[in-house]
C-alpha cells in the first residue's frame, strides 16, 4: 500500500510521542502533559552534505524542546532512530513523518502506533476527498486556497471574501524602491544560548573526528527553534513588517535579503507554529490595524495556500514524480554550484543570491524562483538533483517542501501539472525586479559578446533547444515567436555552447 494513502488514527493520548525534530510544536501532542520521546540521530548528516546553519538550527530546535519538556520527555542521543527506539523500552506513537523515507522507516518498526499527519490546513484524507471530488480535472492551487479559505473562515464576509476579490496578487508586484533597504524594521533575531554553543561545537567535533562534511558557513542562528521565539517572530512580522510585505513580495534589492518577509517559514517547518493559527493572526491584525488587504491577503495565501498546497501534491502525485525530467535535463550540477561558490560567480543577481545561500543557508521565494531556479532551468540540470540541492540547502527545505517546488514549478519538469509555462526569463525581468542589473558587469539588453547577460543569452538559448517541447503551449507562442526575429541566434547558441558549466 502507498505510505501516503493509508488511512491512520488521529489521537493517542496514552502512549508515549516521539516527536520528530519538524514537529516539535504542541498540536503535535494530544494533551499539555503527554510524555514525549525525542530522538536526536546524527546519521543522517554523514548520508549526504547538509548546510552547516541547517544542522545547527535542527539540532538548536530538538535540544531546546527537550530543555523545556524538562522530565517530560525522555532524550535519547543514538546513531540511528531504530536504537533510539530501542532506548525508550515503552510503546510509543508518533504522527506521520514527512518524507518518504521516513514513513517507510516508521511503518517497519514493531509495535510502533503511526497517527495521521499534523501541522497543515486539512488532512491527507481532506485532501484525497477534495481532489477526487474534482472528477479529473487539474488540482489548481487558487481552487484549493478558496476551500480552505471557506473552510477556515478565514478573510471571509459571510460567504464572499473580505474586500469582494479572492487574489490581490495583481497589486502585489511592485518593482522594487529607488532606496538600498526597505524603510521597515529588522526581522525579530534570536539571542543564542548555551545549547547553541553545544550544538556548535558538537558540529565541530563531527568534522574534526568523524570525517562529516558541511556546505555553506556557520554564523548566529538567525531563526526561531522554540515556541516563544516563533510568537515573538509573528508578533514582530504582523506589528513592523506585513503591511510592506506584500508590496515588494516579489522585488529583490542586493543590500536588503530580508525586505518585508516574515521569516516564519522555518518555525512553520520545524512545527512550531500552526498555518491556521499563524493566518488567523495576520487576519486579526490586518483587521484592527486597518493594514493594506493585499499584503495580508498575500501573506495568508503563502502559509494556507501554497504551503499546504505542495505539502499535499507531494503526496498525491506520488514519489515517482521526483524523478520526472519533461524538459529532457541531464546536466549534472557544477562543483561551483553545489560548493555555493559565489565568489566564482560574476554575474551580480546570481553572485549575490549564491552568497546568500551560502552564508544564510535562506532567500525569499523569488530568488529561489526567478534566480536559482530559473539559472538551473536555463543550463538543464537535472532536476531530482537541484530539488536535493535546495532542502539540503535552505534552513526551511524539506524533501516535501523542494521536490513539488523545484520539480514542478521550477523545472517544469512535470509538464504542466504545477505551472502553466516554464518559468523561464531572461536578464530584463531580473533588471525590472531588482537593482542588481546595475552594479553588474553584464547589460541585461545584450545576448551577445562580452557584455552579454547570461541569463539574457541562455533563456534564448534554452528557447530554441525546447521549441519542439514548447510549441503546444499557448503561453509560449509569443516567446517562441521572438526566436525567428532574432539576427543574432546563431552566436547566442554558438557562445552558450563555449560557455559549458562554467560560472557565469
Amino acid at each position: 500500500m502507498d505510505v501516503a494513502a493509508q488511512e491512520l488514527p488521529d489521537r493517542s493520548p496514552d502512549t508515549r510521542r516521539w516527536l520528530f525534530a519538524d514537529q516539535l510544536g504542541p498540536h503535535f501532542l494530544d494533551a499539555p502533559g503527554q510524555s514525549v520521546l525525542l530522538v536526536e540521530s546524527t546519521e543522517v548528516f554523514r548520508r549526504a552534505r547538509y548546510h552547516r546553519r541547517k544542522a545547527h538550527l535542527i539540532l538548536s530546535a530538538l535540544r531546546h524542546r527537550a530543555a523545556e519538556l524538562g522530565d517530560q520527555a525522555v532524550f535519547v542521543r543514538s546513531g540511528t532512530y531504530r536504537d533510539g527506539l530501542a532506548a525508550s523500552g515503552e510503546p510509543v506513537s508518533v504522527c506521520d513523518p514527512t518524507s518518504y523515507r521516513s514513513r517507510r522507516f516508521v511503518r517497519r518498526v514493531p509495535d510502533l502506533e503511526v497517527l495521521a499527519s499534523r501541522g497543515f490546513v486539512v488532512s491527507e484524507r481532506q485532501f484525497a476527498g477534495w481532489a477526487d471530488r474534482r472528477g479529473g480535472k487539474r488540482l489548481l492551487m487558487e481552487d484549493f486556497y478558496r476551500d480552505v479559505r471557506r473552510q477556515h473562515g478565514l478573510l471571509m464576509d459571510g460567504a464572499e471574501p473580505v474586500g469582494g476579490s479572492w487574489n490581490y496578487d495583481h497589486d502585489n508586484r511592485e518593482a522594487p524602491p529607488k532606496q538600498a533597504m526597505l524603510d521597515v524594521r529588522e526581522p525579530w533575531w534570536p539571542t543564542e544560548d548555551t545549547i547553541d554553543e553545544e550544538v556548535r561545537a558538537d558540529l565541530d567535533r563531527m568534522v574534526r573526528d568523524d570525517g562529516v562534511e558541511f556546505s555553506g558557513n556557520d554564523g548566529p542562528r538567525r531563526f526561531a527553534v522554540t515556541r516563544r521565539e516563533a510568537l515573538s517572530a509573528l508578533r514582530r512580522f504582523l506589528s513592523e513588517r506585513l503591511e510592506q510585505f506584500g508590496v515588494y513580495e516579489d522585488a529583490m534589492l542586493a543590500a536588503d535579503p530580508w525586505m518585508a518577509h516574515s521569516m516564519l517559514s522555518v518555525p512553520l517547518n520545524l512545527g512550531l507554529l500552526d498555518p491556521v493559527e499563524v493566518a488567523r493572526r495576520a487576519e486579526e491584525h490586518g483587521r484592527e490595524h486597518q493594514v493594506r488587504l493585499a499584503s495580508v491577503e498575500g501573506f495568508v495565501r503563502q502559509v494556507v495556500g501554497w504551503r499546504s498546497y505542495t505539502w499535499h501534491l507531494y503526496w498525491h502525485l506520488g514519489e515517482d514524480y521526483k524523478g520526472r525530467n519533461a524538459m529532457g535535463a541531464t546536466s549534472p550540477l557544477p562543483d561551483w554550484f553545489a560548493d555555493l561558490d559565489a565568489d566564482a560567480v560574476e554575474a551580480n543577481c546570481l553572485h549575490h543570491v549564491l552568497a546568500g545561500v551560502r552564508d544564510e543557508g535562506w532567500a525569499h521565494h523569488i530568488p529561489r524562483l526567478m534566480v536559482l531556479g530559473n539559472w538551473g532551468l536555463q543550463r538543464g540540470y537535472r532536476p531530482a538533483e537541484l530539488a536535493d540541492w535546495f532542502w539540503r540547502n535552505f534552513v526551511d527545505g524539506y524533501d516535501w517542501v523542494m521536490t513539488t517546488n523545484v520539480v514542478g514549478m521550477s523545472q517544469h519538469a512535470d509538464h504542466g501539472v504545477l505551472a502553466t509555462k516554464p518559468y523561464a526569463s531572461g536578464g530584463a525581468y531580473i533588471d525590472r525586479m531588482s537593482d542588481f542589473c546595475g552594479g553588474c558587469r553584464y547589460d541585461p539588453k545584450v545576448r551577445v559578446g562580452e557584455d552579454a547577460c547570461p541569463f539574457t543569452a541562455g533563456y534564448w538559448n534554452f528557447l530554441a533547444g525546447h521549441r519542439e517541447e514548447l510549441g503546444g503551449n499557448r503561453r509560449m507562442s509569443r516567446a517562441l515567436g521572438g526566436l525567428d526575429r532574432l539576427r543574432d541566434l546563431d552566436g547566442v547558441l554558438h557562445q552558450e555552447a563555449e560557455r559549458g558549466s562554467g560560472p557565469p
